[in-house]
Protein backbone atom coordinates (compact mmCIF):
# COMPACT_ATOMS: atom_id res chain seq x y z
CA UNK A 1 0.00 0.00 0.00
CA UNK A 2 1.11 3.50 -0.64
CA UNK A 3 -0.06 7.01 -1.39
CA UNK A 4 -1.22 5.90 -4.85
CA UNK A 5 -3.66 3.47 -3.22
CA UNK A 6 -4.90 6.18 -0.85
CA UNK A 7 -5.53 8.55 -3.77
CA UNK A 8 -7.32 5.81 -5.71
CA UNK A 9 -9.49 5.00 -2.67
CA UNK A 10 -10.46 8.65 -2.30
CA UNK A 11 -11.43 8.96 -5.98
CA UNK A 12 -13.51 5.76 -5.91
CA UNK A 13 -15.32 6.70 -2.69
CA UNK A 14 -16.00 10.24 -3.87
CA UNK A 15 -17.43 9.04 -7.20
CA UNK A 16 -19.70 6.52 -5.47
CA UNK A 17 -20.74 8.58 -2.42
CA UNK A 18 -20.03 12.26 -3.10
CA UNK A 19 -23.19 13.23 -4.98
CA UNK A 20 -25.46 10.31 -4.09
CA UNK A 21 -24.83 10.32 -0.33
CA UNK A 22 -22.99 13.50 0.71
CA UNK A 23 -23.42 12.88 4.44
CA UNK A 24 -22.02 9.36 4.11
CA UNK A 25 -19.12 10.85 2.10
CA UNK A 26 -18.50 13.38 4.90
CA UNK A 27 -18.42 10.50 7.40
CA UNK A 28 -16.00 8.54 5.21
CA UNK A 29 -13.70 11.55 4.93
CA UNK A 30 -13.77 11.96 8.71
CA UNK A 31 -12.98 8.27 9.23
CA UNK A 32 -10.05 8.62 6.80
CA UNK A 33 -8.81 11.66 8.74
CA UNK A 34 -8.86 9.63 11.99
CA UNK A 35 -6.97 6.87 10.14
CA UNK A 36 -4.27 9.29 9.03
CA UNK A 37 -3.87 10.36 12.67
CA UNK A 38 -3.54 6.85 14.11
CA UNK A 39 -1.61 5.24 11.28
CA UNK A 40 1.71 5.53 13.09
CA UNK A 41 0.78 2.55 15.26
CA UNK A 42 0.60 0.39 12.11
CA UNK A 43 3.90 1.21 10.43
CA UNK A 44 3.84 -0.06 6.84
CA UNK A 45 0.06 -0.64 7.00
CA UNK A 46 -0.78 3.02 7.72
CA UNK A 47 -1.82 3.67 4.11
CA UNK A 48 -3.87 0.47 4.03
CA UNK A 49 -5.82 1.77 7.03
CA UNK A 50 -6.45 5.13 5.36
CA UNK A 51 -7.62 3.45 2.14
CA UNK A 52 -9.94 1.10 4.05
CA UNK A 53 -11.28 3.98 6.14
CA UNK A 54 -12.02 5.96 2.99
CA UNK A 55 -13.83 3.03 1.34
CA UNK A 56 -15.45 1.34 4.34
CA UNK A 57 -18.97 2.63 3.52
CA UNK A 58 -18.79 2.57 -0.28
CA UNK A 59 -21.34 -0.26 -0.28
CA UNK A 60 -24.03 2.24 0.74
CA UNK A 61 -23.89 3.73 -2.77
CA UNK A 62 -27.33 3.12 -4.28
CA UNK A 63 -25.97 1.55 -7.46
CA UNK A 64 -23.91 -0.94 -5.44
CA UNK A 65 -26.57 -2.03 -2.94
CA UNK A 66 -27.23 -5.57 -4.17
CA UNK A 67 -27.83 -7.27 -0.81
CA UNK A 68 -28.56 -4.13 1.22
CA UNK A 69 -25.68 -5.03 3.54
CA UNK A 70 -23.08 -2.37 2.83
CA UNK A 71 -19.91 -4.20 4.00
CA UNK A 72 -20.63 -7.13 1.68
CA UNK A 73 -21.82 -4.97 -1.24
CA UNK A 74 -18.81 -2.67 -0.93
CA UNK A 75 -16.28 -5.49 -0.69
CA UNK A 76 -17.73 -7.25 -3.72
CA UNK A 77 -17.62 -4.01 -5.72
CA UNK A 78 -14.00 -3.35 -4.77
CA UNK A 79 -12.99 -6.92 -5.61
CA UNK A 80 -15.04 -7.40 -8.77
CA UNK A 81 -15.01 -3.95 -10.37
CA UNK A 82 -11.56 -2.83 -9.26
CA UNK A 83 -9.53 -5.95 -8.44
CA UNK A 84 -8.62 -4.24 -5.17
CA UNK A 85 -6.00 -5.56 -2.76
CA UNK A 86 -7.33 -8.57 -0.84
CA UNK A 87 -6.48 -7.18 2.59
CA UNK A 88 -8.23 -3.91 1.75
CA UNK A 89 -11.33 -5.76 0.55
CA UNK A 90 -11.39 -7.95 3.66
CA UNK A 91 -11.10 -4.90 5.92
CA UNK A 92 -14.03 -3.22 4.16
CA UNK A 93 -16.09 -6.42 4.32
CA UNK A 94 -15.49 -6.89 8.03
CA UNK A 95 -15.30 -3.34 9.33
CA UNK A 96 -16.71 -2.56 12.76
CA UNK A 97 -17.74 -6.12 13.60
CA UNK A 98 -19.76 -6.61 10.40
CA UNK A 99 -19.94 -10.36 11.04
CA UNK A 100 -22.30 -9.67 13.94
CA UNK A 101 -24.59 -7.62 11.73
CA UNK A 102 -24.30 -10.24 8.98
CA UNK A 103 -25.60 -12.78 11.47
CA UNK A 104 -28.63 -10.56 12.17
CA UNK A 105 -29.25 -10.40 8.41
CA UNK A 106 -28.78 -14.10 7.69
CA UNK A 107 -25.57 -13.37 5.76
CA UNK A 108 -22.95 -14.60 8.23
CA UNK A 109 -21.93 -17.71 6.27
CA UNK A 110 -21.76 -15.76 3.01
CA UNK A 111 -19.60 -12.96 4.45
CA UNK A 112 -17.33 -15.28 6.46
CA UNK A 113 -16.71 -17.62 3.51
CA UNK A 114 -16.19 -14.93 0.89
CA UNK A 115 -14.21 -12.46 2.98
CA UNK A 116 -12.53 -14.05 6.01
CA UNK A 117 -11.64 -11.74 8.86
CA UNK A 118 -8.00 -10.65 8.80
CA UNK A 119 -5.82 -12.17 11.51
CA UNK A 120 -4.35 -8.74 12.23
CA UNK A 121 -6.08 -7.52 15.40
CA UNK A 122 -4.49 -4.08 15.67
CA UNK A 123 -5.27 -3.23 12.03
CA UNK A 124 -8.86 -4.46 12.39
CA UNK A 125 -9.28 -2.59 15.69
CA UNK A 126 -7.79 0.58 14.18
CA UNK A 127 -10.54 0.67 11.55
CA UNK A 128 -13.17 0.13 14.25
CA UNK A 129 -11.61 2.99 16.23
CA UNK A 130 -11.69 5.35 13.25
CA UNK A 131 -15.29 4.49 12.33
CA UNK A 132 -16.64 4.59 15.85
CA UNK A 133 -14.87 7.84 16.75
CA UNK A 134 -16.48 9.71 13.80
CA UNK A 135 -20.00 11.15 13.56
CA UNK A 136 -22.19 10.77 10.46
CA UNK A 137 -21.06 14.30 9.52
CA UNK A 138 -17.36 13.48 9.85
CA UNK A 139 -16.68 15.12 13.21
CA UNK A 140 -14.89 13.57 16.19
CA UNK A 141 -16.90 11.80 18.85
CA UNK A 142 -16.50 9.15 21.51
CA UNK A 143 -17.32 5.53 20.85
CA UNK A 144 -20.06 5.69 23.48
CA UNK A 145 -21.68 8.69 21.80
CA UNK A 146 -21.40 7.02 18.40
CA UNK A 147 -23.08 3.82 19.57
CA UNK A 148 -25.85 5.88 21.17
CA UNK A 149 -26.26 7.90 17.96
CA UNK A 150 -26.56 4.72 15.87
CA UNK A 151 -29.15 3.30 18.29
CA UNK A 152 -31.11 6.54 18.14
CA UNK A 153 -30.98 6.75 14.35
CA UNK A 154 -32.00 3.15 13.63
CA UNK A 155 -34.00 2.22 16.73
CA UNK A 156 -33.14 -0.40 19.32
CA UNK A 157 -35.29 -3.12 17.74
CA UNK A 158 -34.04 -2.70 14.16
CA UNK A 159 -31.44 -5.03 12.65
CA UNK A 160 -28.79 -2.35 13.09
CA UNK A 161 -29.98 -1.61 16.62
CA UNK A 162 -29.77 -5.26 17.64
CA UNK A 163 -26.35 -5.54 16.02
CA UNK A 164 -24.89 -2.42 17.63
CA UNK A 165 -26.09 -3.45 21.09
CA UNK A 166 -24.40 -6.84 20.65
CA UNK A 167 -21.25 -5.28 19.20
CA UNK A 168 -20.90 -2.42 21.71
CA UNK A 169 -18.65 -4.28 24.19
CA UNK A 170 -16.35 -5.38 21.37
CA UNK A 171 -16.36 -1.89 19.86
CA UNK A 172 -15.37 -0.35 23.18
CA UNK A 173 -12.64 -2.97 23.69
CA UNK A 174 -11.23 -2.31 20.20
CA UNK A 175 -11.19 1.43 20.83
CA UNK A 176 -9.39 0.85 24.15
CA UNK A 177 -6.78 -1.32 22.40
CA UNK A 178 -6.04 1.41 19.87
CA UNK A 179 -5.94 4.10 22.55
CA UNK A 180 -3.44 1.99 24.52
CA UNK A 181 -1.28 1.53 21.41
CA UNK A 182 -1.39 5.26 20.76
CA UNK A 183 -0.47 6.06 24.37
CA UNK A 184 2.53 3.73 24.12
CA UNK A 185 3.93 5.66 21.12
CA UNK A 186 6.93 7.90 21.77
CA UNK A 187 6.02 11.58 21.76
Amino acid sequence: MDEVMVGWARRVAEVELGDALPRRWAHSQGVAARAAEVGQILGKDADLLVAAATLHDVGYAPRLAATGFHPLDGARFLRDAHGADERLVRLVANHSFALLEAEERGLWEELAAEFPLLEEPLLVDALVYCDMRTTPDGRRTTAQERVAEILGRYGADSIVGRFIRRAAPEIFAAVEQVEAALAAQPR
